[in-house]
């Protein structure tokens, strides 16, 4: 193999590679836990922004929750009116 074409495919792997974390690390990140429980719709809508906005506090949670109601005006507009309904229904069901 030339040094050119290793390179091609090494370069492909770690994208590859790359792809499959991203995925798995917004999984953790937005997946549905028992006090922070996001629809899937909102898992969808907002892991982009996550990425984008929250990567620092990935995978914790709470803390990346606070981060997009922190940012929630950079939100894409998708993200911000199923978190603004995802977190009204938590605090509904927290207060009953």
């Amino acid at each position: 193999m030339t040094t050119v074409f290793k390179s091609q495919v090494l370069g492909r792997a770690v994208r590859s590679v790359g792809v499959a974390l991203a995925f798995a690390a917004t999984v953790s990140v937005l997946s549905p836990t028992a006090s922070f429980a996001f629809s899937a719709e909102a898992q969808q809508m907002c892991s982009g922004d996550a990425f984008r906005l929250c990567s620092a506090e990935i995978p914790n949670i709470p803390r990346i929750t606070a981060c997009m109601v922190k940012n929630r005006s950079q939100l894409s507009s998708g993200c911000r009116v199923v978190l603004d309904r995802d977190l009204a229904a938590q605090r509904r069901a927290a207060a009953e």
